[in-house]
């Protein structure tokens, strides 16, 4: 879920709908105050992060957080049916707009839903906060990262966090218990240069081609545990090469009669939380660029893997955790099944609330539905969108009143 450039919410999408922001009593909204014109927490200038807060009647109680992020991902206009940031409801009902999955569908409906309760006189026990976070399409750094990490969220004592989810092609709610974590491999190769008609031996392309292959036989045996329906694609390693920089420019394109003294290949691995990073930067160093072959690495790591007690990042999904009773009991009250759980292929901000030990959940409430997040002609219909706020009224109603004391 990451890009080089991100876009604000677009209002249109909420009226279009006919929708509006709820402003009921008892909602009140956070500030760090740095700027008196904007009721909005701001860790990262010009970033606003919006915290939203129904206030139970139990403050004793730890609170929920409900987490979803401002931005989405660019969009090219001309490979759309509609225009991507106009949020066009067509006649069969389908809402066409970047971020329509992903995720602006579940900003609004947790606001709908607590607009729902409220009309209905429902008071939580437990304290309630929805979050709107900047930059998560680019990692959330200046985002959900420096917001956890602040004193304002200490403050909220979150006990239990419901951050975004993921589309389900059939009749069942997917539910996403883990993420997978993001690292950026860049690989460099280093030669002696000299006439393209020589053979060289330790040459730069040769020893990054090597390399190459030998992360493509490691990415097929990942794969192959895939395909053989072993293991599903977000509970292996995953290594994709994303760029390749070589040769020696000409005005006409490369110098074909020259071999270039250094090369570089960028490469995009994802690792489910299972996975002892140790290892991985083992068989990095030792096997995909060794310095006996004069290549050097560098690995970004864009996120923890392990929590603060050095855990892999997953949330329980047995009866050692009780909100995962209380959730599906709430997706069941609501006519919905749950599909088992599963790790998110991709990544999330839930990994930063995961990292503090806060059980977390993804979930977006969206059934027969394809998965077009980052796509073209990215839609949703109007009737999983206005089912999808009923569900979370379910949900909202249960968590919050919750009130056992195993689970503050």
């Amino acid at each position: 879920m990451f890009n080089d450039r991100h876009f604000p919410l677009l209002p249109s999408f909420a009226l279009l709908l006919l929708l509006s922001p709820p402003h009921p009593r008892h909602i009140t909204t956070t500030t760090r105050r740095r700027n008196p014109n904007r009721p909005s927490l701001e860790f990262a200038p010009n970033k606003p992060t919006l915290l939203i807060t129904w206030q139970g009647s139990n403050p004793s109680l730890s609170s929920l957080l409900f987490n979803s992020h401002l931005d989405s991902v660019p969009a090219e206009p001309s490979k759309w049916t509609h225009p991507p940031f106009s949020a066009t409801l067509t006649p069969e009902g389908k809402i066409f707009a970047r971020g329509a999955q992903d995720d602006k569908c579940i900003a609004i409906q947790y606001l709908e839903a607590i607009r729902n309760l409220k009309a209905r006189n429902f008071v939580p026990t437990r304290t309630i906060h929805i979050s709107f976070v900047p930059d998560e399409e680019i990692g959330g750094i200046d985002g959900a990262d420096k917001f956890v990490k602040s004193n304002e969220f200490k403050d909220l004592d979150v006990g239990f966090v419901l951050d975004e989810g993921q589309a389900s092609v059939n009749d069942e709610f997917r539910v996403f218990y883990a993420d997978r974590s993001p690292w950026n491999l860049i690989i460099k190769a280093r030669g002696v240069p000299g006439h393209g008609s020589r053979m060289y031996d330790n040459g730069a392309m040769e020893n990054l081609m090597n390399s190459i292959e030998i992360i493509n036989r490691f990415r097929d045996s990942q794969f192959d545990v895939v395909k053989a329906g072993k293991a599903a694609n977000s509970e292996v390693i995953s290594v994709n090469p994303v760029f390749l920089k070589a040769g020696i420019p000409s005005p006409t394109g490369f110098v074909m009669n020259m071999q270039p003294s250094e090369a570089e290949a960028g490469f995009d691995l994802r690792l489910p939380p299972t996975t002892d990073p140790e290892l991985v930067k083992k068989r990095i160093a030792e096997e995909w660029a060794p310095a006996v072959r004069n290549m050097t690495h560098e690995i970004i790591e864009k996120g923890p893997l392990r929590d603060y007690m050095g855990r892999p990042l997953m949330t329980a999904i047995d009866d050692s955790n009780p909100w995962w009773s209380v959730f599906k009991q709430a997706i069941a009250a609501a006519g919905g099944k749950l599909a088992k759980p599963e790790i998110l292929s991709s990544t999330t901000d839930a990994r930063f609330m995961r990292q503090l030990g806060i059980p977390t959940f993804g979930f977006s409430p969206m059934t027969n539905t394809p998965i077009l997040l980052h796509d073209h002609n990215e839609f949703l219909k109007d009737t999983v969108f206005l089912r999808g706020i009923e569900v979370y009224e379910h949900i909202i109603r249960a968590l919050s009143s919750f009130e056992e004391a195993g689970s503050v």
